[in-house]
């Protein structure tokens, strides 16, 4: 270490350790655990308060209207590279942007909100596009903006060097994924699974993972909050059950994380990289005597290469750019339509008839209302806890709905959104696949253990 200046081993340790304490360290307030950055984002929240829906559809506003812009490449958007990747969109997104937009006016005007003879209603009713932008972007807002400026402190500063280089000879044996991935894991673990999805995004774009590597990571590490995991729970009744249903909870997202990425749609990834050069290698190159060492000299070699609060502010504003205006109006459109599928067509009734015969054999009470639990999960997390609740009675299938309404981890209405508003290579076919899959072997682990439990 001698051979490293004080100034250098400081700008890798500070950084760092502020970034762990703000986005990988518990904290407890008012009874309940959380991560400081969620703290800083709800206080910011609440002084902001009623601007927050307002600051919403500005925002969706913005990106369809410039979205559709870019589709004529006009200058005033590529001759400016942050503008250029904030705002540039195929066809496709950007008419999913002016859907999003058109969703989020309707909702925030209250057309048909409150009359259930207006067409609108479904779109509008505080079921819908009323939770979209009233329970979710508000609260996204915030969090992409405060995260999204501070991302950096874990990101620029070696902090993610140091700990793939130790962590890589487990990671990557285990779940065919770079050391470094284990920061996302802990971040998406303790934070907040959006959380992780912005750092995978990040360093996808950056070229530290591949494609392949992207697409594992943010599908089987973008773990739910244990925060939300208490808020399921709470929702049918069995908190008393804490323990066992977080341990359980730990238990299938490692199995599932060893068993995904070795089929398909994952393991038919290729490891193509949009920035050539970035990724680490694998084994510890000649002159290093330990991974410490090795982890060291490279994080030193990332603040060499840094160019201080200049490049901090730029990566900070591009990152929370790329989640207001890229990622927001998508968790509207395809949130809102979801949930308009789920409240008021039986789809999702029929998707779940495919699951009685197994949840018969692995003798789930009450099979018929928790097969409909299954595939409504992948709109939203919090709808099987909240069917669950309601047409639920046996406590047993009760606590097996809220172990896999939070392990089959993907859901439109926020994860699943993010990753289809990034440039991770998952498309929604895809998304849904490995939601059938977490949720598949998630019931075969679950219900036996639910049954000695109960």
């Amino acid at each position: 270490m001698s051979k490293y200046s004080t100034k250098q081993i400081a700008g890798f340790i500070i950084p760092s350790i502020v970034g762990i304490l703000l986005f990988m360290i518990p904290i407890q307030v008012g009874g309940s655990w959380t991560i400081a950055v969620k703290v800083i984002a709800d206080v910011i929240g609440s002084a902001l308060g009623d601007f927050l829906p307002l600051l919403c559809v500005i925002i969706v506003t913005i990106s369809a209207v410039l979205g559709l812009a870019s589709l004529g490449k006009p200058s005033f958007i590529t001759s400016y590279p942050i503008i250029d990747a904030t705002f540039t969109a195929t066809p496709v997104w950007a008419i999913i942007r002016v859907v999003g937009a058109v969703f989020i006016w309707l909702t925030y005007l209250g057309v048909g909100a409150e009359d259930e003879n207006n067409p609108l209603h479904m779109i509008t009713c505080a079921d819908a596009g009323g939770f979209v932008l009233g329970d979710l972007l508000t609260v996204l807002v915030v969090i992409f903006l405060l995260a999204g400026l501070l991302l950096p402190l874990l990101l620029d500063f070696g902090l993610l060097e140091f700990v793939g280089a130790l962590l890589t000879k487990v990671m990557r044996p285990l779940f065919k994924i770079p050391g470094r991935a284990a920061v996302d894991c802990i971040t998406s673990w303790i934070g907040d699974g959006t959380l992780g999805v912005m750092l995978t995004a990040n360093q996808y774009e950056g070229g530290y993972y591949s494609a392949r590597e992207a697409s594992i990571v943010s599908t089987t590490f973008s773990a739910v909050s244990i925060t939300f995991s208490i808020v399921v729970l709470a929702q049918v009744g069995l908190m008393d059950y804490f323990g066992l249903y977080y341990l359980l909870i730990c238990a299938v997202g490692i199995i599932c994380a060893l068993i995904l990425p070795r089929i398909p749609p994952l393991s038919l990834k290729k490891d193509t990289y949009l920035v050539e050069g970035k990724a680490m290698p694998d084994s510890l190159p000649e002159g290093y005597d330990s991974s410490v060492e090795y982890g060291l000299s490279l994080a030193v070699q990332r603040v060499d290469e840094h160019r201080g609060i200049v490049q901090f502010l730029e990566n900070g504003a591009k990152n929370a750019a790329g989640m207001w205006f890229g990622v927001m109006p998508v968790v509207m459109c395809i949130g809102t339509l979801a949930l308009v599928l789920a409240n008021n067509t039986p789809i999702f009734d029929y998707l779940g008839m495919p699951f009685m015969p197994l949840l018969e054999l692995l003798q789930v009470p009450e099979a018929a209302e928790v097969s409909k639990t299954m595939i409504v999960g992948f709109t939203d997390m919090f709808t099987p806890s909240v069917i669950a609740a309601e047409a639920v009675t046996s406590d047993m299938s009760r606590f097996i709905v809220a172990v896999i309404s939070v392990t089959q981890l993907i859901y439109l209405s926020e994860v699943g959104g993010l990753i289809l508003g990034s440039k991770i290579p998952v498309n929604i076919v895809e998304l849904f696949i490995l939601f059938l899959e977490r949720t598949i072997i998630s019931l075969l682990i679950v219900a036996p253990i639910a049954q000695l439990i109960f």
